[in-house]
């Protein structure tokens, strides 16, 4: 196991729980595993210390605590803590965009929505609040995160709801990826993580890809739009390729579902003709720009089309993406296991899963220790030595090649 997360001079700062809510139960489970298996490689030196295992509930075979929010015949809520809190430090995992759940109101079937899970939370967080050590929020999707700013007379829904966890007395709220960071203003005086998978999609795509040549005659970077600029500049550093960008051209004298149409979309950057492009976002919700991209660097004459995104949630189903998977527009999809994927998309060809479990894993034991995180929010060191790993690897499979065709 890596060094990167064993913690052989501390112990934590309270005793460990996991709360998992059902919309994020699978999820929680790898990510207990992990942690289970990070700290029996700790336990041998913390006893030699002398520490208090007991005490600390350092040694445990499962993190995971028992509560679940039960509804009543009219739809209302509450939420059950099935075991003692006293002293923990909690961590309540959350996915607000699993649509998969149901819950009954007078008869009638509802699905969950983002809304339904949010109170959820903050019943989770009511229970516990009064006699947890701490309580800490990890929310991969964040909730209502797309509404981050106000344009006109709008509501500021994702401000308030982290100013709302914050008055409750969350300590600290873990996300992934936010469409726009800079909504943790809204709490300058607490706790606010936002993590990227760059690593995880670029194990992923070498996992996948054992012929990709990593330099800036063969591979590209794409942003869908000015919003991901970030993302991709990063990911093209790191690689050491160029970055191109599109900018969508919209119609401002129409609206169509509440949105201006786009016209078209420009392409600044270079020659894509024969090259493997990776596309980097944050989500994929509907597909329909994402797919509108791949298409246009098809017409340019790209040789491979990858699309890497945090969230898949394909909104509007997978017709268009097999549809498009199958005219070539794209070769395959990457998205972490972070939010709700259903079956039907698991079984996809063209789909690929980025595993975030360790990473979360690392992040929760990293802060029920009180250690930096630096070097799990600059994962640059670990994506050197993973490039510098496939690089020899394809240099002796070169080698080899010729060997054998001697």
């Amino acid at each position: 196991m890596s060094n990167d997360y064993a913690f052989k001079n501390t112990i934590p700062v309270a005793p460990l729980k996991l709360c998992a809510l059902e919309s994020c139960r699978s999820f929680a489970e790898k990510v207990n595993r992990h942690i289970v298996t990070f700290r029996k490689n700790d336990t041998e030196e913390l006893l030699s210390r002398q520490a208090s295992i007991e005490y600390r509930g350092y040694d445990c075979n499962s993190y995971l605590l028992n509560a679940s929010c039960p509804r009543f015949g009219t739809g209302e809520g509450k939420g059950i803590i099935h075991e003692s809190v006293r002293g923990t430090d909690l961590f309540i995992m959350v996915d607000v965009v699993n649509y998969s759940l149901t819950y009954t109101v007078c008869g009638h079937q509802n699905f969950m929505s983002p809304d339904d899970h949010y109170q959820d939370l903050k019943r989770i967080i009511g229970a516990s609040i009064a006699n947890a050590h701490r309580v800490n929020v990890v929310m991969p999707f964040l909730y209502e995160g797309r509404q981050h700013k106000r344009s006109k007379r709008e509501s500021l829904d994702c401000a308030c709801a982290l100013e709302e966890l914050s008055n409750m007395g969350v300590a600290n709220i873990i996300t992934f990826d936010a469409h726009d960071p800079r909504v943790q203003n809204a709490i300058p005086l607490h706790g606010f993580d936002n993590f990227m998978p760059p690593y995880q999609f670029i194990k992923a795509v070498f996992q996948k890809d054992h012929d990709l040549t990593i330099d800036k005659d063969h591979l590209m970077v794409i942003s869908p739009d000015e919003g991901a600029m970030g993302r991709a500049v990063y990911f093209a550093n790191n690689l050491g390729v160029n970055m191109g960008m599109f900018y969508k051209r919209r119609d401002y004298s129409t609206v169509i579902n509440g949105r201006n149409p786009i016209v078209a979309h420009e392409f600044l950057g270079a020659d894509v003709a024969g090259k493997t492009v990776i596309i980097i976002d944050d989500m994929i919700s509907s597909g329909e720009s994402m797919l509108d991209t791949a298409k246009e660097l098809k017409d340019r004459h790209a040789d491979k089309v990858i699309i890497c995104c945090t969230f898949g949630l394909f909104t509007d189903g997978f017709d268009k993406f097999d549809e498009f998977h199958s005219r070539g527009y794209f070769d395959y999809v990457v998205t972490t296991n972070l939010n709700y994927r259903p079956d039907e998309l698991l079984a996809r060809e063209w789909y690929l899963e980025a595993d975030m479990s360790k990473f979360t894993a690392a992040i929760i034991n990293t802060i029920n220790h009180d250690r930096s995180l630096n070097t799990i929010i600059d994962p640059t060191e670990k994506i050197q030595k993973l490039i510098a790993k496939y690089n020899r690897t394809r240099e002796e499979q070169f080698r080899q090649f010729e060997l054998n065709f001697k």
